[in-house]
């Protein structure tokens, strides 16, 4: 009998992955995308819960893609446009 070790995001209870640094740095990016979806509400309020959240984890996802358009790289959003972006788990 093989044993295996696995690790659970303490965010996602649900995912399971082989890695701790990959479930740390998806907790990070859920928990980075919870407080988005946050902000997202007070600002927008006609948005739903869904729509938040499901904004919230896109940002989160592609943070790096964000960064660099907010740091006067604009073009970085048509990577995102194109479907040319990273597409981190």
């Amino acid at each position: 009998m093989a044993v295996e070790v696995v690790y659970r995001s303490s965010r996602d209870p649900e995912r399971l992955f082989m890695d701790k640094a990959e479930a740390d740095r998806h907790d990070k990016m859920l928990e980075l995308a919870e407080s988005l979806a946050e902000v997202l509400q007070q600002a927008v309020p006609s948005l739903s819960e869904g729509q938040v959240e499901e904004l919230g984890i896109f940002m989160a996802k592609h943070r790096d893609t964000f960064a660099r358009a907010f740091k006067n790289q604009p073009d970085a959003l048509q990577e995102l446009k194109d479907g040319t972006g990273n597409q981190p788990s």
